[in-house]
This record gives structure tokens, C-alpha cells and sequence, in this order.
């Protein structure tokens, strides 16, 4: 089996076609182009760009709709305003079935259970609107996507068919009974939950999702921790026959591999933002406000992230340690992330009532111990991590967490690295960073300030350290181990 765009060998070239919640890019109310926002579409545009694919996903405005009823529906050529060229179908759905698929079950509802998210005491309760919103939201949208999936397809032959993340669950299957012979492949981006977190969904969703799951060929996870979380699954929820060693679950007649396929960063793409003239103009602004030692977290305001227990260990550090007052700065800079989410919404309220009393209590006429800065920009982030002195990554759990391999590799000053042990970069960075609970507020304060008190020599070592693992891999190295499992499996079939 050859993959489109790769060298056949003389054997029949085989298409590929993409399917995401989100594709590569949205249209704005005068028809231009805008790139797609998110993690996935990061991690696909390398594999799109480069070779013949065809992109399915969601629309996600009126305006994108509009882009897709002129092209009657189907796929259509577009360039993406951060470079490269993209065949895409944008797929229109129900409006109210897409607010039930996303706003109800993906999220928060998926999303709580794989990050461990629900207070179970208090939440979820799941109730009749939930499980409507399972079968005619959420199972709505998988559908019309996959009926998008299985039109491309017409008149291929053994075609593949690569699915990503968690708004997509039951889509393999009914692309599995449309076309038995396609290849379908399924990489999730955010963590895999032990078997008891999924025990909050009912009996019939639960296996549901996992049905549709099993319907593919391989499916690809960040770590290997979650590739065990998901085959321990299969045995104790869906009672399947598991090989933990060789990874493989049998579902009937056929074997599925699961593999971990850790997502790595363009490291060289993100060198060259780093020394682009914007930066620049920010690393100015950032160096006349600088003080000795500047602390530094980049994240989304999500809940996964553990932003408030971050803020409260540098109040306990600044209580414990009170000769670095006026003398250490931390910055975070925050995207706000599904404000339409009550539970978002509150939080992102905490967080600056947090950080108003930290600055309260620590800050003098001429120092602000925190500078929250609530927004999204690349630029600015770039300058922060080429300046700072400790980098902190305290998330509860994250899928793979991109700024734990970003910032290292722009850092000019030999900044040390604070990672949550639950992150998925932590299973090939954490030899080189300082290892947190992120539940442990102590240990947090006590790393902050063994990072700013660490010699010099270890500084450059565990720099180093990261570096070197870092920009082993490339997304290319990502996309062909994925390619060539594959081929691997396809010669099994």
C-alpha cells in the first residue's frame, strides 16, 4: 500500500483523505481566507501541504458555509495565508445539531472526561438533553462528515482515511460499513482517561464510542501511557481481548493496532518566527520592563491547565522566599478558551481575582508580581520565551502540550523547564525538566525556586538536554512513522 503523493514503486497510488472538526482554514465576512485555529490543524498542515490529501471538516461559520455551497459542496483548492495549498470540503451541518455536538458532548462533555475534569460529586448529571444531544447532535455531525468521507471516495480503490481526535469518535464505523475496504486511521490529540473516568457515560454511549473507535485500522495516541490507558479500557469496559505488549485489540474478526506516535514541533519554522522584525520590536518592550528573573507560562485559559494552582505557588514562593521580592516577574499570558462554556467563563473570572490579590499582597508602588496578559499572540509569546528564566507547564493533564518544546528551543538564557509530570511532553522531556505534581502547590514554589537558584553548569545541561530532544523529530518524522505503520498494517489485511 502507497500513500498519495509518496513514490509508488509502481504500485496503484492510493488517496488520502483528512477528517477534523476544524480544517486548515475559515473564510471572514468579505470571503478571504483566514487560517484554521487550533492544535490539530498545526499538526495536520505539514501532511496536508505536502502531500495529495483531500481535508474534510465542519464548517465553522456562515461564512465558511457560504464558501461551500459555492463549490456546490464538494472539495475545492485553497491557499492558507500562512503558506501552502489545501484541497478542502467544509461540511455544513444542522446549526442545532452542531451546538449539541460541540457545546453539550464534546465539550465540555468528552473533554471533562479525558482531562479529569468533573467534580463528580456535583457534576455531570446526565439527564434526557444530554443523551439527545448524543444521538442527534453529536451523531448528527459524525454523520454528515462521514457521507462527505464516503463521497470522496467514490471510485477509489483501498483508499485511506486518516480521523482526528475526540468530536469524531463514531465516524469510523459508518465509514467502515460504507466502504469495508478503506484504511482508517485515528489520532487522538488530548490524553486517553483510565477505565473508570469513562464510567460517567452511559452504558449505551460509552460502547457506542468505543465501537466506533474499533472500527479502525490503528489508532494513535501522544504517549505510551495513553496507548495503556486505552487498551485497558477494551478489557475492563468492552471485555476484548487485549495484547498490552504487541498493542493490539480484537475487535470480531479483525486485529487494531493502537501505537504512540509522540507529536513533535517544526522547530525550525519556530526559529525563524523568533527572529522575525515583531519579535524583535516585543523583546524591546519586554527588556526595558525586565527585572532579574523573569518566570513565564504561555496557555490557553483552560481548566486543564492548572493556571490558578500556578498562580498560587508563586504567592507561596513570594511569601517562603522573600528576598526575590521586586526581583522576578512572572508573566503569563493567557488565550481565553470556550467563553461560552459556563465553567470557562467562571474560571477565567478566578484567574484575574487571583492574580489582583497576589499583586495585592506582594506588589510595591514600582513591581506587579504578575502581568496577566489575556490574549493570543505568537509574536509576543516568542519574545517571552526567548527571555525567560523559568518556563512553567503545570497543566492537570494535556494531550502533548506544544510550549513545553517551543520555549526551549527560542531561549537565549538557559531557562529551566517546570513540567507537570501529567503532560504527554513530560514521557520525553522530563529527564531534563524539573517534574511537578501539579496538584502539589509545596513542590511547585519549592521547583520555582530551585530553578532560579540552580547553578549555572545544571542550567545548561538540562537546556541543552531539552534542546537535543527537542529537534531530534520533525512533523515530517511524525507523519511517516504514522504513513508507514500504515503500509505495515495494510500488507496484514
Amino acid at each position: 500500500m502507497s500513500v498519495a503523493g509518496e513514490p509508488g514503486g509502481g504500485e496503484r497510488q492510493v488517496p488520502l483523505v483528512l477528517v477534523s472538526n476544524r480544517g486548515p482554514v475559515t473564510f471572514d465576512e468579505k470571503g478571504e481566507v483566514q487560517r484554521g485555529s487550533g492544535g490539530v490543524v498545526t499538526a495536520l498542515t505539514g501532511l496536508a501541504s505536502h502531500r495529495e490529501a483531500i481535508w474534510i471538516a465542519s464548517a465553522m461559520s456562515d461564512y465558511d458555509a457560504e464558501a461551500s455551497r459555492a463549490h456546490d459542496g464538494r472539495s475545492f483548492p485553497v491557499r492558507s495565508p500562512s503558506g501552502g495549498v489545501f484541497q478542502v470540503r467544509l461540511v455544513v451541518s444542522d446549526a442545532d445539531a452542531y451546538d449539541r455536538f460541540y457545546n453539550v458532548v464534546a465539550n465540555p462533555m468528552l473533554w471533562f472526561i479525558q482531562h479529569y475534569l468533573w467534580d463528580l460529586s456535583n457534576a455531570p448529571d446526565i439527564r434526557r438533553e444530554e443523551i439527545e444531544a448524543f444521538e442527534f447532535g453529536y451523531n448528527v455531525v459524525n454523520e454528515d462528515l462521514a457521507n462527505a468521507v464516503v463521497e470522496e471516495l467514490e471510485g477509489a480503490q483501498e483508499p485511506v482515511v486518516m480521523i482526528h481526535d475526540y468530536h469524531l469518535y463514531t465516524l469510523p464505523d459508518l465509514v467502515r460499513r460504507a466502504r469495508p475496504d478503506a484504511f482508517l486511521h485515528h489520532f487522538l490529540h488530548i490524553p486517553w482517561t483510565q477505565s473508570d473516568a469513562w464510567r460517567v457515560l452511559p452504558t449505551r454511549i460509552r460502547q457506542e464510542i468505543y465501537r466506533g473507535l474499533l472500527a479502525n485500522d490503528i489508532i494513535g495516541f501522544h504517549t505510551r501511557s495513553y496507548r495503556q490507558n486505552f487498551l485497558q479500557c477494551c478489557r475492563d469496559l468492552m471485555d476484548l481481548e487485549v495484547d498490552f505488549h504487541r498493542g493490539l485489540v480484537r475487535f470480531g474478526a479483525r486485529e487494531v493496532w493502537v501505537r504512540a506516535y509522540p507529536l513533535p514541533i517544526d522547530h525550525q519554522a519556530t526559529r525563524r518566527v523568533a527572529q522575525s522584525a515583531r519579535v524583535r520590536a516585543f523583546e524591546e518592550e519586554l527588556l526595558r520592563r525586565r527585572r532579574d528573573f523573569l518566570l513565564l507560562r504561555v496557555d490557553r485559559a483552560d481548566l486543564s491547565k492548572n493556571v490558578l494552582r500556578g498562580f498560587s505557588a508563586f504567592d507561596l514562593f513570594l511569601e517562603q522566599h522573600p528576598e526575590f521580592i521586586e526581583r522576578v516577574t512572572f508573566v503569563a499570558q493567557l488565550m481565553p478558551s470556550r467563553t461560552d462554556v459556563p465553567q470557562y467563563a467562571e474560571y477565567l473570572e478566578r484567574i484575574e481575582a487571583l492574580v489582583a490579590v497576589v499583586n495585592h499582597r506582594h506588589g510595591t508602588p514600582d513591581w506587579m508580581p504578575i502581568q496577566l496578559k489575556l490574549r493570543d499572540d505568537l509574536e509576543e509569546a516568542m519574545a517571552a520565551y526567548k527571555h525567560y528564566d523559568v518556563l512553567l507547564v503545570n497543566a492537570m493533564f494535556d494531550g502533548m502540550n506544544l510550549v513545553a518544546k517551543e520555549g526551549p528551543i527560542v531561549n537565549e538564557r538557559e531557562g529551566v523547564s517546570i513540567l507537570s509530570e501529567n503532560t504527554g511532553a513530560h514521557e520525553e522531556l522530563g529527564e531534563y525538566a524539573l517534574s511537578v505534581n501539579p496538584f502539589d502547590i509545596q513542590e511547585l514554589a519549592d521547583s520555582i525556586y530551585a530553578a532560579l537558584a540552580m547553578p549555572p553548569p545544571e542550567r545548561r545541561r538540562r537546556a541543552q538536554g531539552l534542546v537535543d530532544i527537542i529537534t531530534s523529530r520533525d512533523p515530517g518524522d511524525w507523519i511517516d512513522e504514522q504513513l508507514a505503520d500504515i503500509r505495515a498494517k495494510g500488507r496484514t489485511r
